[in-house]
């Protein structure tokens, strides 16, 4: 996937020296100890440096103590939809996404956080083969996925990657992703994912046209880009967040059919970046 230099939603973080050691033979996941050194080096390499408050975080937690603040941007109707992905397992923790998924291989992989509802049988029941499937696997039935709907405040359209938000005019827009949390079921009854992703142009404006209005109040914060590159490093771009507190579930093969045709480029889900819990890369909520 083409990505600009240091503009990537999604670039890799290297594990860190001597991590490869901690590494379960049985389970493939990294220690605890891992993640706790990306955090630190994150901590390390933030420190006095001017970073803004970065993302994802827990959003029932209203704490943070980053006094860096931007402008929120304008409200998603009035800014064009840019680009649209999804992280597998949700990069933020609250709501009804709460159960951790485990520390995943240290690069961003089966990490995060899932669904802490019920499923039933019939909707865990094993398709013949995963969808949007890469070299880390792909969506079964019961996965949660983070959707990801971002907007621009620039004169843009819909395309692959944070690239899409940018324009030759306008090189720091300002940004807003919607975001909301799925569970992927075999039911060929729930959601369609190619209706949830569906886009065309509103009062001029390039829009999504269903993003979910009944998955609870979101909360609102300012934050940054996110992705496991930015696990031991900040992210630059200022961002606001919009993250809806319930999840819907979504019929698993119409995620696929997504995956095998949209105009992001988008095939697989994305890696997730750990949680960010120190306070002084945190903003707070106040509204």
């Amino acid at each position: 996937m083409k990505r600009l230099p240091f503009l990537s939603l999604f670039l890799l973080a290297a594990v860190p020296a001597g991590a490869a050691a901690e590494v379960s033979r049985h389970t493939g996941a990294v220690a605890d100890e891992v993640i706790a050194e990306q955090r630190a080096a994150l901590a390390r390499n933030t420190k006095g440096k001017g970073f803004g408050p970065q993302s994802p975080r827990d959003i029932e937690s209203m704490a943070g103590q980053n006094t860096i603040s931007f402008e929120a941007a304008p409200p998603y109707s009035e800014m064009n939809l840019c680009n649209i992905h999804f992280h597998k397992n949700a990069e933020h923790r609250g709501g009804q996404f709460t159960t951790y998924a485990g520390n995943g291989d240290g690069k961003g992989y089966q990490t995060g956080y899932k669904y802490s509802g019920e499923l039933s049988e019939a909707e865990l029941a094993p398709l013949d083969a995963a969808v949007c499937a890469d070299q880390h696997g792909g969506l079964v039935p019961g996965d949660t996925i983070e959707l990801h709907y971002v907007h621009s405040s620039a004169q843009v359209e819909p395309g692959p990657t944070l690239g899409a938000c940018l324009s030759e005019s306008i090189s720091n827009p300002q940004l807003r992703v919607e975001t909301q949390v799925y569970v992927v079921v075999n039911d060929k009854k729930a959601a369609d994912f190619r209706e949830l992703t569906r886009h065309g142009k509103r009062d001029g404006l390039h829009q999504a046209l269903n993003i979910p209005e009944d998955t609870g109040v979101p909360i609102q914060y300012a934050g940054s880009t996110t992705g496991p590159g930015f696990n031991e490093q900040g992210s630059p771009l200022q961002v606001s967040w919009s993250v809806r507190p319930n999840v819907n579930k979504v019929d698993i093969r119409s995620v696929g059919k997504w995956c095998a045709d949209n105009v992001f480029d988008e095939t697989h889900a994305q890696g997730v970046r750990n949680l960010v819990t120190n306070p002084a890369l945190l903003s707070e909520i106040t509204y």
